[in-house]
């Protein structure tokens, strides 16, 4: 039986080696990217102004939550350093 670390190594080749082998990068992601803009104007009732600004919304969400949880892990680092200090 492999490690979790192992399997985890097999993933990361097996990903790379498919993209190694994907002449049309755009081809292959073009239904996900399609499916994804739908989703938008479904959400805005098809009106595709709104359908942006609901794209905008959510990756401004996203990027919120990356610089939180950013400075969750700064201040913890900060803090567990601190307490270490003699």
């Amino acid at each position: 039986m492999s490690t979790a670390a192992e399997r985890s190594a097999k993933a990361s080749v097996a990903v790379e080696a498919s993209w190694a082998y994907t002449a049309d990068r755009p081809a292959r992601t073009a239904k996900a990217h399609r499916a994804l803009e739908q989703k938008w104007l479904d959400l805005a009732d098809g009106d595709p102004v709104r359908a942006e600004h609901f794209r905008r919304m959510h990756y401004q969400k996203m990027t919120l939550k990356s610089l939180q949880a950013r400075r969750r892990k700064r201040e913890a680092r900060e803090a567990a350093s601190g307490s270490e200090a003699p």
